[in-house]
């Protein structure tokens, strides 16, 4: 069974819109800063391709405006599940503003849980926060586990919310789920600048940007 969604979400950058450009939509570019290999077309009809751990996610550029738009659909699966992205890239006073839209049909995770319910997004990246396994060994603590925990174990958030791995695959990345959300932990790597990467969706409304980014610096900056 899947669900439409639809999220979105605004980042002003300290960089050129051309550098925003080569960064979202060519291939050394993404593989600078996440994880796996991505193959980018430079037209309309070209791939986006993302090869991560020998699988690759096969996906079509459904909008190349170099400099100002990048739009990409992914190939639907059986049950129709697809992912679509489309970054807008704006210059604004020596800065550049970056809106991201992800939409979609997404599959039980979400369905199952926290079905017509909107939640508020928290994006963390920090570049440079160390090694695949001291990286795992913060996060797993702050969740009153270890890096040999499974998919099925009980967690509990820094907040003191109580929940439950739903995939595990240290060293790449870990996904809990709580009453209220779904929380994300990605590492990007050695080669590609050990960046932690928090991908959360509160789906009670709440903002917890603010906290991740705290907790993110405390351990990490």
């Amino acid at each position: 069974m899947t669900h439409p969604f639809e999220l979105s979400q605004k980042i002003e950058l300290g960089a050129t819109p051309e550098q925003v450009w080569d960064a979202i939509a060519t291939g050394p570019g993404v593989d600078s800063w996440f994880m796996g290999r991505s193959e980018f077309g430079t037209s309309e009809g070209g791939p986006a391709n993302l090869t991560m751990m020998g699988h690759t996610e096969q996906a079509t550029i459904t909008a190349y405006e170099p400099g100002a738009r990048l739009a990409t659909r992914s190939a639907e699966d059986a049950d129709g599940r697809f992912m679509a992205f489309e970054y807008l890239i704006e210059g604004r006073d020596g800065a550049t503003v970056l809106r991201v839209v992800q939409s979609g049909m997404l599959g039980d995770e979400y369905v199952t849980y926290f079905t017509g319910r909107t939640p508020s997004v928290t994006t963390v990246f920090q570049p440079g926060a160390g090694g695949p396994e001291a990286v795992w060994k913060v996060v797993t603590e702050s969740l009153g586990v270890t890096p040999d925990l499974a998919e099925g174990d009980a967690v509990r958030l820094p907040d003191g919310s109580a929940g439950v791995v739903y995939y595990a695959n240290l060293p790449v990345n870990l996904g809990v789920r709580t009453d209220e959300g779904l929380y994300r932990f990605i590492h990007s790597g050695t080669n590609r600048g050990d960046a932690l990467v928090l991908g959360h969706q509160n789906f009670a409304g709440r903002d917890e940007q603010p906290a991740w980014d705290a907790w993110t610096t405390e351990h990490f900056g």
